[in-house]
């Protein structure tokens, strides 16, 4: 088991760390199997998705803005934080990717992301290889 800690910046931000968790597998020497990571906090989740453009993770912090505002819904937790709780449930809190030769199976264009409701801040993500 890895623990990779990965700092967010902005209260909503996706934060690709693909590359860490590639240099943490060849470390491992494992050559086939399955990445599990999982976020251990409750206002963060995990996505696979694109990598290449960054108008697609801001496009889907755009829509789930739109779908969830912080303020204006009649929420009653006194946080203030009750859209990223709702947010990290819908995205989740883990992803699972295979793996080959050592090397991720990720989509050309696919990346690894933390997904950020709550931040800017350190998250702690579980990183675990089978």
């Amino acid at each position: 088991m890895q623990v990779l800690k990965v700092r967010s910046h902005q209260r909503e931000e996706l934060v690709e760390f693909t590359g860490e968790v590639q240099r943490h597998l060849k470390e491992s020497g494992a050559r086939e199997g399955i990445v599990v990571l999982y976020v251990q906090h409750t206002t963060a989740g995990l996505t696979v998705n694109e990598n290449a453009d960054p108008d697609v993770p801001r496009d889907m912090l755009h829509a789930l803005r739109t779908l969830i505002p912080q303020h204006g819904m009649g929420f009653r937790h006194g946080e203030e934080n009750s859209d990223a709780h709702i947010k990290a449930s819908l995205v989740g809190p883990s992803v699972t990717i295979p793996f080959t030769d050592g090397e991720l199976l990720l989509g050309r264009w696919q990346g690894i992301f933390l997904c950020e409701f709550d931040g800017g801040r350190e998250r702690r993500v579980i990183m675990m290889i089978r």
